[in-house]
């Protein structure tokens, strides 16, 4: 059977959620792709707080499996430490690396953050345009927003305003599903 690893932070992993394991984007994008009729084996390697540096430190032990379709979602809490979005960009592209070395056959599909440009001038600028930057590079699939329509509306989030709800999350799973599809 073929294996998706969906590798992230707390996006991923579905944080606070209550079942994470059935209402995660990666459980909900499962059950879509079975109702589809597609077989795949998922793993949810998604960690609570993970920045690219970390991502890079526990990559290999996910990459110990064939992997068949990697979905690479990390980068907003380096942001949140203050790594500057050049780190950001060189630790995801070590990333991407790693997975063609390994995996040459692998399909890869990025899952993009943005902050709205409100919020601080140029390192917001340079963050968001790090997922754009290395999909074209990598010729990768980018899905560019991942909480498009989820992000600001109180209703489908979290208390802390950041992580999606259930709800949310279903519209997460929608914002990338097309992404993924064509990868299948």
């Amino acid at each position: 059977m073929k294996h998706i690893l969906f590798f992230g932070d707390s996006l991923t992993a579905g944080y606070g959620l209550a079942n994470p394991a059935k209402e995660s984007f990666p459980a909900l994008l499962d059950n879509k792709m079975r109702l589809a009729g597609f077989e795949y084996e998922i793993s949810n390697a998604g960690v609570s707080g993970d920045t690219t540096a970390g991502g890079l430190s526990r990559l290999n032990y996910w990459l110990s499996k064939t992997v068949d379709i990697f979905v690479l979602e990390l980068g907003i809490n380096d942001l949140r430490h203050g790594i500057p979005p050049t780190q950001i960009a060189h630790n995801l592209q070590l990333i991407v690396n790693q997975v063609r070395e390994r995996y040459p056959a692998a399909k890869l599909l990025l899952l993009g953050m943005q902050i709205p440009f409100a919020a601080s001038g140029g390192a917001v600028a340079a963050f968001n345009a790090i997922y754009r930057n290395i999909a074209e590079a990598n010729h990768l699939p980018l899905v560019p927003f991942i909480l498009k329509g989820v992000a600001g509306q109180r209703h489908l989030n979290l208390q802390d305003r950041f992580h999606p709800s259930a709800e949310g999350y279903k519209i997460v799973a929608e914002n990338i599903g097309p992404a993924l599809s064509a990868l299948l």
